[in-house]
């Protein structure tokens, strides 16, 4: 004859379970001694003394977190959020150059999507947002579908390329942003004339914010420029003689300034010699005797196309093809060409290049110095300005309010 224990009646346990709910729903005076009965009589109840219930099953108990812990938790939290999200949709610069003036100011803050092109996956392994990594070890480094291809007339924050003598010695994705605006596509021919731009030769239109240099003849030259006249226009004072005032500014900076009664005509500035004010080395390729206001032509490589190499074009792709293709190429003294050793007529480019250059075209070091951008490159398109200081304004950097919100064009 089988023995049944009592804890193992069902039917006690139903009674148990009874008294339980009928001394809730009757509301009994003393509530802890109603919960230690009920206690008593479950047979799965937990043993006070081991913190084990009757049955032999352990009960796991979840302690409460402290304060120091939730406030760890929250930042780590924070931190991957933050990683997530300037890594794969949206980052943040400043601008620290007035390469861009008057469309992006010295002191602005601006919202950068990845989202446009493809977040790119990282070219190496390290603290991410800084130049800390592990020395030698490069990841391929590939991106993600964007809904947007780069678009002539895009601003585009970027990885520094390097000068073409001094080649920069960090990955990819650990290099200095640069931010310039796309003027010159894969595939196309682009030249620029007297500092006006033609691609396959058509004239690139010019937004109003886009600054040159200008010379303002004098009809006297006794009359001397007033600085404060120049910059409430809107425009920089570069240099002043008896004969002729050098200005930097836009077209109605221009404008302004040729309906002064005392000046006689206004023209842009054309650079005799190559190389750029303020700037060192010369211009890309050095072969060339190009200025910064006559530029080209240059073809800019495009990927998947055959490109053959001509006596012209052999000076600026050979170095653009031991620069970012990943092959040793080399120009012969005959004038020939070979790439890892062996000598070809033509090359297939691995990925598309971008010819960049700044809005404030005198002020601006680009493409024009450094040579092609490769698309590997590109980080994002500037979309917004979410926060602006004038930095130039005293010891404190006063916001610039009306910049605020201001949609990058």
């Amino acid at each position: 004859m089988a023995l049944i224990s009592s804890a193992d009646d069902p039917e006690r346990r139903r009674a148990a379970r009874a008294s339980r709910r009928a001394a809730l729903a009757s509301g009994a005076a003393d509530p802890d001694a109603g919960a230690a009965s009920a206690a008593a009589d479950d047979p799965f109840g937990a043993d006070d003394a081991t913190g084990k219930p009757s049955g032999g099953k352990v009960r796991k108990v979840r302690k409460k977190k402290g304060p120091i812990r939730e406030w760890l938790d929250a930042v780590v939290f924070a931190l991957v959020v933050m990683l997530v999200v300037r890594t794969f949709f949206m980052d943040q610069f400043r601008i620290p150059t007035p390469s861009m003036e008057k469309s992006l100011l010295v002191g602005d803050f601006l919202f950068v999507s990845k989202l446009h092109y493809g977040a790119r996956t990282p070219f190496s392994l390290g603290i991410p947002f800084t130049k800390i990594h592990v020395d030698g070890l490069e990841l391929p480094g590939t991106r993600l579908p964007g809904f947007s291809r780069v678009k002539r007339g895009d601003a585009v924050v970027f990885n520094w390329p390097g000068m073409p003598d001094t080649p920069p010695t960090l990955p990819v994705d650990r290099r200095e942003f640069y931010i310039k605006r796309v003027v010159g596509l894969p595939g196309e021919t682009l030249r620029i004339d007297s500092s006006v731009v033609r691609v396959d030769g058509v004239v690139v239109p010019e937004l109003p914010t886009f600054q040159h240099l200008f010379l303002a003849f004098k009809r006297d030259a006794a009359q001397v420029m007033p600085e404060s006249r120049i910059r409430a226009l809107g425009g920089t004072l570069v240099q002043e003689t008896p004969e002729v005032s050098v200005i930097n500014g836009t077209q109605a900076v221009q404008d302004s300034v040729a309906a002064l009664p005392y000046v006689e005509r206004v023209v842009r500035y054309r650079s005799p010699l190559a190389g750029q004010l303020g700037f060192q080395g010369g211009l890309f390729p050095a072969e060339k005797s190009w200025t910064v206001h006559d530029f080209g032509p240059v073809t800019i490589p495009r990927m998947g196309v055959p490109t053959t190499f001509t006596p012209e074009n052999v000076l600026y792709l050979v170095p653009t093809i031991a620069r970012y293709e990943g092959h040793t190429a080399e120009r012969m003294p005959d004038g020939t060409v070979q790439i890892d050793g062996v000598a070809v007529a033509s090359y297939t480019f691995s990925q598309d290049y971008y010819f960049m250059m700044g809005d404030n075209r005198d002020d601006s070091q680009d493409s024009r110095f450094w040579g092609f951008v490769p698309y590997n490159h590109i980080v994002g398109k500037a979309v917004l300005v979410y926060l602006s200081f004038d930095t130039e304004s005293g010891a404190v950097p006063l916001p610039r309010l009306r910049r605020i919100g201001t949609v990058v064009r």
